[in-house]
């Protein structure tokens, strides 16, 4: 009887062992896919966002530059403003890219440890 009853026990906590590492893994399962489509949701956002925000500095772009171009008298120097000016923030941007990597870090490790 003792025999049976241990044969019981042992039987149940090898079904409660293996329920748990089932319901492990579709939880794992299903924070993968939250996070995928997070990143996947951020970067169509993202995409479409700078697509249409790109679209619309270049026209402001060419219009500052002919703006330029005609006060200057000269078309070329117009340009040649509008140029150096995004130069200038390229090399800011570049200097402090360090600040922009621990910003990035600390957002997206928000949402992976969510």
């Amino acid at each position: 009887m003792a025999l049976e009853n241990l044969k019981d026990n042992v039987s149940e906590i090898d079904r409660n062992v293996r329920a748990y590492l089932e319901n492990t893994e579709e939880y794992y399962k299903l924070k993968g896919f939250k996070i995928g489509m997070r990143g996947i949701s951020s970067l169509v956002k993202l995409l479409l966002i700078g697509g249409i925000a790109l679209l619309a500095l270049l026209m402001l772009s060419f219009a500052f530059a002919f703006g330029m171009g005609q006060w200057y008298d000269d078309v070329f120097l117009g340009f040649l403003t509008v140029g150096a000016f995004y130069i200038l923030i390229g090399i800011i941007c570049y200097l402090f890219r360090d600040r922009l990597d621990k910003s990035l870090l600390k957002k997206f490790s928000q949402y992976y440890f969510d």
